[in-house]
């Protein structure tokens, strides 16, 4: 009994694992790709984004557009993207991306660039 309640922990760990945000940060896997020096030359009003803040994909459900503004759902809050964070570059992945960081716990935009939301 006490084999498979450890199994099935397992099994959720994993799923936990495989379902959450895909990371872009450059651990060194992407040390080849042809975008590395386009991603390495994102920035916004607060900064470079890849300098040191990691970049995560955003699902479409967790962002959304209204009259210009964006919101995006990160860490179980709907955060307000501000004007400055957003990345008007052709967004050459399609996907939309946010670059987090935190302020008293909570996570704030350091980069946001919107997808294509279909």
């Amino acid at each position: 009994m006490r084999f498979v309640g450890s199994s099935a922990a397992a099994l959720l760990g994993l799923a936990a694992l495989l379902t959450t945000s895909a990371l872009a940060r450059d651990d060194g896997r992407y040390a080849n790709s042809p975008l590395k020096p386009w991603f390495e030359s994102l920035h916004s009003e607060y900064g470079q984004c890849c300098s040191d803040a990691d970049g995560y994909v955003v699902a479409d459900v967790d962002w959304e557009s209204d009259n210009g503004r964006y919101r995006v759902h990160l860490d179980d809050e709907w955060v307000v993207v501000p004007d400055g964070a957003v990345i008007t570059e052709p967004n050459k992945i399609g996907r939309t991306m946010v670059w987090k960081h935190y302020v008293d716990g909570h996570p704030r935009v350091r980069c946001f660039m919107p997808g294509s939301m279909t």
